[in-house]
This record gives C-alpha cells, structure tokens and sequence, in this order.
C-alpha cells in the first residue's frame, strides 16, 4: 500500500524539491474531524479503501512537517527528514485500527518518529554512533540534554545517568561518539602538500611492502617455479606440450584441437593430461 500512497501526494511535490512551497501546500489541507477521520478509517480496514488512505494521509502531512522541525539540529536536509516522515506516517495508516478509539495523530507519532531516527542515525555520521535500541534512546536522550558545546562535568554526567537511568559510562560514550566528526579518508585535491600529508590514508601500515615478507614470497614462488620445471623436464615431450598448450599458454588449446594434432581421440587426450598432473603434483611436492 505505501507505493499506492506514496504516488497519492506525489502531486503536491516532493519536500526536497522545492520546500516553502511544499510546506505551504500541506498547510492548506483541511485537517479532518474526529467522525470524518473514523468514517475514513473503517472505509480501509474493513473495505481496504486506498482513497480513504490517501486522505487520511494527506490531512497529516502537516503534522509530520511539524515533527520534523524538532529535528533539525542534525545538520541533515529538512526535506530528507520530512520525507522519512511521511514514509512512517504510511506505515502509521496501513497499520491504524479504528476500533482502538484513537486518534491517528496519537497513534502515528510513534511511527513518524520511529522513521526520522532510522534515517538520522544512518546519516548523522559515516560510522554508526547507535546500533542497540538502548544506544539510541541515550543518543536523542543526550542530544537533547547537551545544549552546549562543552563537555559534561562529572556531576553532570552523574545527573543525565540518573535521569536516563543509564550508567555514567553508557554517557560518556556516547558523549564521546557525539563529539567525534568524520574525516576524509584520502586528501582531497585541492589541499596543500602539507595538510595532505595529515590524511588518514598515509599512516596505514602497508605490510605487502615489509621486506623479509617479499623475500619470503620471491623465494617462494622462484623454489615453487623450479620445481615445476624440474617436474616437467621428467615428462614426454607429448606430455609436456599438452600440458604447455592446456595449461601455460596464453591461447589454450582444446582437446579437441590436441586431439587432432596428436591423432587421437578427446577421451586419450584428456587421459594423458591427468597422468601428466598426476606427475607434476608428485614431482613439486604438492
């Protein structure tokens, strides 16, 4: 259903296209009364109704634009934010009972909310400050309660726990996520040689160049190659070329086309390779 909605107010603009103006539409949109809305609200849980989804919608966009206003201090795109809302207001719809005696702004406030916290703990930093449903209670919890931009005193700290009734070190945890900002990865290229050199890529360790590892690893593959021609030189010369033509060369040669050559059949062809593998997994130790 949230497809068919979702294409119901595609009419009045996307939020992220043009913002005033969507913000003005919806606030033009008459909010429905308590019969009206009940009446709308049995239409689609007993008759599966879309138009009666469609309005019950579109009277509370408003309403998610307003509770999206209160997350703004995220540094994330209005419109995003609204945009996630609507998404849950759908959500809040299709699953609205009216037998519950509700209305469906009380009811669909859990589901708005639900959606902008996803989408805010998504996007507010590259690596996820939450991932426990507790984490991310305490980070809106601390958000809120962290007005300024110093850090917590100890008695503070002490404070927030209590009436989080979370431990003083889940808050300074997360406090310390809060506090923590992305960093490019590489240098972006309109940086001096000097601040480029800060980047985090240059202070990886990069082990493939340790050398004893690359003297081990040519030594391994010129004891490795050695044997391999000490194998071979064991073989026919009908032996070694089929396996020079199966396996060594750029253009490998088919059974078929060894088969003619040689003038056998596939089958004795593909015998013989076998034997030949067989001889060079007991000459190279493998």
């Amino acid at each position: 259903m949230s497809a068919n909605l979702s294409l119901s107010y595609a009419n009045i603009g996307a939020p992220g296209a043009n913002l005033e103006s969507y913000m003005r539409t919806v606030s033009t949109i008459s909010i429905l009364s308590a019969e009206e809305e009940r009446v709308l609200a049995e239409r689609l849980f007993y008759e599966g109704d879309l138009e009666a989804a469609r309005q019950m919608v579109m009277s509370h966009l408003r309403f998610v634009v307003h509770i999206a206003k209160s997350y703004s201090g995220y540094g994330l795109p209005q419109g995003d934010l609204i945009q996630e809302g609507n998404v849950g207001l759908m959500k809040a719809v299709k699953r609205f009972d009216p037998e519950k005696g509700v209305r469906l702004v009380s009811f669909a406030v859990h589901w708005i909310k639900a959606e902008i916290h996803e989408f805010v703990l998504r996007n507010w930093r590259i690596v996820k400050v939450a991932t426990t449903k507790a984490q991310r209670k305490l980070f809106f919890n601390l958000r809120k309660s962290k007005t300024e931009l110093r850090q917590f005193t100890a008695e503070e700290i002490k404070s927030v726990a209590k009436d989080l009734n979370v431990t003083p070190k889940d808050v300074r945890e997360m406090e310390g996520r809060l506090g923590a900002y992305d960093a490019a990865f590489d240098a972006s290229g309109d940086q001096d040689d000097d601040k480029a050199m800060l980047a985090p890529a240059n202070y990886l360790e990069d082990k493939s160049v340790d050398p004893a590892l690359l003297l081990e690893k040519e030594s391994h593959t010129a004891s490795a190659n050695a044997q391999l021609r000490n194998a071979m030189s064991e073989l026919d010369e009908r032996s070694q070329d089929i396996l020079q033509q199966r396996w060594l060369s750029d253009k490998k040669a088919t059974l078929c086309e060894l088969a003619e050559k040689y003038g056998v059949s596939a089958e004795r062809i593909r015998q013989l390779e076998k034997s030949a593998m067989n001889k060079l997994k007991v000459g190279i130790d493998i």
